[in-house]
């Protein structure tokens, strides 16, 4: 033990930063601690020591006046061995006199240093043991500048394909990566070093520009190094120009163009992040998210997609129907109804005369200057322009429209369920939110508070996740829960057939009175009734799921979006029956796409007024009773009826677009007054869960929603209403057809017409339109793509639920060596005691026979 000690103090004498500052594995450094210590306390009593005053530097020893000899810090293999020499020679005398290395909670005699702190449980292993886990891959040692420019040096030498030129010799492992703070003048291999650093600049020298940069970026050296190879690296005029350019050596130019590069940089960052602010309610989603959770952040984020789809259908509709109609007005049939005011609740008098209408939009071709001429009277060659088909742009805008929509639906949703439903397993994710989450970038106190509130709030719904999927639950418990569940069930079916039965009623007799313009305001009875059971249902509800006590948040979230989509759905169901199928032959000459535009209008808008007041007095009377009566605090957000309000506004947006084009402005001016007015109402009158939970497939749940049933059931009923019904005559651009396709078919035969340049289209609108086994080709090939797709993400899934149980063998199988190793080692060692106590044993038995 004494030659540790010495060899250890020695380097501790000579290179203080060594032993403190490097990173040792456990065994050598509890071993080199322990050296230091005992050469700092322990030593021969009088001051002797047995290694003579060469190699000692006991404080009673006399030493060498020339000092210790410097190890060099570049001698790698000579200072690595010797460790590996040390940790050899301690194991074998510990063997023979009989000593073990001490427990990591004790000192040796003498010693004032503090225990070590090591993890409670922690296995001691024995010196052989440690030798072998200090020679593992996991421990082994970082590589020195010259290691590094060697390395960097064979690359050049590769990436060149210089065959001729030798490669440079394996260079050994450093001690440890704090030796590259010394200077290399005391190293006497810093001459061979500079040599091999020659030969990387003549190598760098040969490559092109981006392969030295890349290869430069690459290297792990300083950027001190770099910066020298960099300049060494460069042709002598640029060398000058670098050193003109190092401070004390500036010019005018220099500065200047240093000035405006600098300048333009600052610019450009400033520009990122003004566009990181434009970004819609950036802080307000962070806040809501840190202070309520992911559930309720979920509507929000809903209802920033739904403003996002609303612009995206909305672009096409103002570029190539609303703006050139407005462009080319038609003539008014009469003189025009003054404006009243009631027409922002009823949708018709002064409006129906405008583009927020179909019946307002021309069945002509616009900007066909001849069509003035008389006939006969031929039309010159200046005079001709492009001609713009209204009923076609109409019908194909919106079918381009409603086909960018659905895309967009398809991958938005696609992508959701990407993130939702990750491969792999979230069991590390505790971990990750308490280590991994904090972002150091932060400096604000603002900002610092709401990652705060954001971290914590998401360890508290990961943590009730977990308790959840911890809780037991007996058979009775069960049982009892599946006949509440029924019994609710049933009942909410009743309140869903009744709201049926009203709209239905109520339809009915909106039918068969008669309209005139007089009686302007009953037009919104019907409206009214829709928004009233649409508004009480859901209350109803509620009060019904009281009664289930569901386990899972989650759970009784998506049973109230189950029967609120119910009623929603069979409603517009009604609606759209008593529009196509009732409307249309009752009306008679008048313009039923007018009527059926404005009805949605009217449920629009009575969906709005309805939801306002519900926001602020019903929300606000409800916190109010149920802080002061009820001493409940305050309510939660009801996250299955506010997004089900969503969906509802959104699916009248796509129900009316064909009547009425403007209908998606005005839903992307009633979700931005939304979002406003229910994040003031959250603020105010709500409070977080009671029991958090993580909303982490609620968007996909939402969109899914959003997809089939709300954007498919659109879809349906207008393309029942483009095949198979048939317009007015009195109004819009197809008032001259049977159906709003036929405008498609005219289109053709004027195709085939117009010469055999352009006989390619007929053909593909014959083939590929008209005709269904195309259709069903693409239907099918979606379908095997999505089962594809699926049976990948199931292979993955198993391929990575392989690899964890076997990472987790490879674990338990080192665990199960190193033990063996360890209780090999110490089945030696004790013999190894045993031996010469049998020696001594036998002698004393020889000497007392004689």
């Amino acid at each position: 033990m004494h030659r540790i000690c010495l060899a250890v103090s020695r380097l501790a004498v000579s290179r203080p930063k060594f032993v403190a500052v490097s990173r040792w594995p456990a065994g050598d450094f509890r071993l080199c601690v322990w050296a230091l210590s005992y050469s700092r306390s322990a030593g021969r009593p009088g001051g002797s020591c047995r290694h003579g005053p060469a190699s000692c530097l006991c404080p009673q020893c006399p030493r060498d006046p020339r000092g210790p000899r410097e190890l060099s810090p570049y001698d790698e293999s000579e200072v690595h061995d010797s460790f590996h020499q040390l940790i050899q020679e301690q194991s074998q005398w510990a063997s023979e006199e009989g000593v073990e290395l001490q427990e990591r909670s004790q000192h040796p005699s003498g010693s004032d240093q503090q225990p070590l702190l090591e993890p409670e449980g922690a296995p001691d292993f024995s010196s052989a043991t440690l030798r072998i886990l200090a020679s593992m891959p996991s421990r082994t040692i970082g590589r020195s500048r010259g290691a590094i420019i060697s390395q960097y040096y064979d690359r050049t030498v590769k990436l060149r394909r210089w065959a001729s030129r030798p490669q440079l010799g394996d260079v050994g492992r450093s001690a440890r990566p704090s030796l590259r703070m010394y200077d290399l003048e005391l190293d006497p291999m810093a001459r061979e070093e500079e040599e091999k650093r020659k030969l990387l600049v003549k190598e760098l020298q040969g490559l092109t520009l981006a392969q030295r940069e890349h290869m430069l970026r690459g290297m792990p050296l300083s950027l001190a190094e770099k910066r020298y190879l960099r300049e060494e690296t460069l042709p002598p005029l640029g060398k000058q120009r670098v050193r003109q350019t190092r401070p004390g050596h500036s010019s005018c130019c220099s500065c200047l163009r240093e000035a405006c590069i600098l300048a333009s940089r600052t610019l450009g960052l400033g520009q990122m992040e003004g566009l990181h602010l434009l970004t819609p309610w950036r802080y307000a989603l962070k806040r809501i998210g840190g202070q309520f959770g992911s559930s309720v952040l979920s509507y929000f984020l809903f209802l920033k997609t739904l403003l996002a789809f609303n612009a995206l259908l909305l672009v096409p509709l103002l570029a190539f129907i609303v703006a050139v109609q407005a462009a080319f007005p038609p003539d008014p049939p009469g003189p025009l109804p003054t404006f009243t005011g009631l027409e922002l609740l009823t949708g018709g008098g002064r409006f129906t005369y405008t583009v927020m209408y179909y019946g307002y939009y021309s069945n002509t071709t616009l900007n066909q200057p001849c069509a003035s001429l008389p006939e006969g009277a031929p039309c010159s060659s200046g005079a001709r322009g492009l001609p713009y088909n209204m009923p076609l742009a109409y019908l194909f805008t919106i079918g381009v429209a409603f086909f960018i929509t659905c895309i967009t639906l398809v991958y938005s949703m696609s992508h959701s369920f990407g993130e939702s439903y990750r491969v792999g397993s979230t069991l590390g994710v505790h971990a990750i939110t308490v280590f991994c989450s904090w972002d150091y970038k932060v400096t604000q106190k603002w900002a610092s508070r709401l990652q705060q509130d954001n971290i914590r709030t998401h360890l508290k719904e990961l943590l009730a996740e977990w308790q959840l999927r911890q809780r037991p639950r007996s058979v009775c418990g069960r049982l009892r829960q599946v006949a509440v569940l029924g019994l609710v069930w049933l009942l909410c079916l009743g309140i869903t057939l009744g709201c049926t039965v009203a709209v239905y009623t109520f339809s009915e007799f909106m039918t068969e009175s008669p309209m005139s313009a007089e009686r302007e305001g009953s037009l919104l009875v019907l409206p009214l009734v829709v928004c009233l059971l649409n508004l009480g249902a859901p209350y109803l509800y509620r009060c019904l799921a009281s009664l289930e006590r569901h386990d899972s948040p989650v759970l009784e979230v998506y049973v109230a979006i189950c029967r609120n989509l119910i009623l929603k759905m069979v409603i517009l169901g009604i609606l759209c029956y008593h529009w196509l199928g009732r409307r249309v032959n009752t009306l008679g000459g008048q313009c039923w796409e007018d009527f059926v535009g404005q009805e949605l209008y009217r449920l629009m808008v009575m969906d709005f007024i309805f939801t306002l007041l519900d926001t602020v007095f019903g929300e606000l009377v409800w916190r109010l009773l149920s802080e002061k009566k009820l001493k409940r605090g305050k309510p939660e957000f009801d996250i299955a009826r506010n997004v089900l309000e969503l969906i509802y506004g959104q699916t009248l947006t796509w129900l009316g677009v064909l009547f009425s084009p403007l209908l998606p402005a005005l839903q992307i001016l009633k979700l931005l007054l939304f979002f406003y007015i229910k994040k003031r109402s959250l603020m105010a009158n709500c409070r977080a869960p009671s029991r958090p939970w993580l909303a982490s497939h609620m968007s996909t749940v939402f969109i899914s929603l959003l997809c089939f049933p709300s954007f498919l059931g659109a879809a349906v009923f207008l393309c029942y209403a483009i095949w198979q019904v048939k317009p007015s005559s009195t109004c819009g651009p197809f008032r001259t057809l049977d159906t709003m396709y036929e405008a498609g078919r005219i289109w053709v035969r004027h195709l085939e017409a117009a010469g055999p340049g352009v006989s390619w289209l007929p053909w593909v609108h014959r083939n590929l339109v008209e005709n269904t086994f195309p259709i069903y080709l693409v239907s099918a090939l979606l379908v095997a793509v999505i089962y594809l797709n699926i049976q990948v993400v199931k292979g993955q899934r198993t391929v990575i639920s392989l690899l964890k149980e076997q990472i987790s063998n490879e674990g338990e199988d080192k665990i199960f060596l190193i033990n063996k190793l360890h209780s090999v080692y110490e089945k030696k060692e004790r013999s190894s005691f045993k031996e010469p106590c049998e020696v001594r044993s036998a002698g004393k038995k020889r000497m007392n026979m004689g």
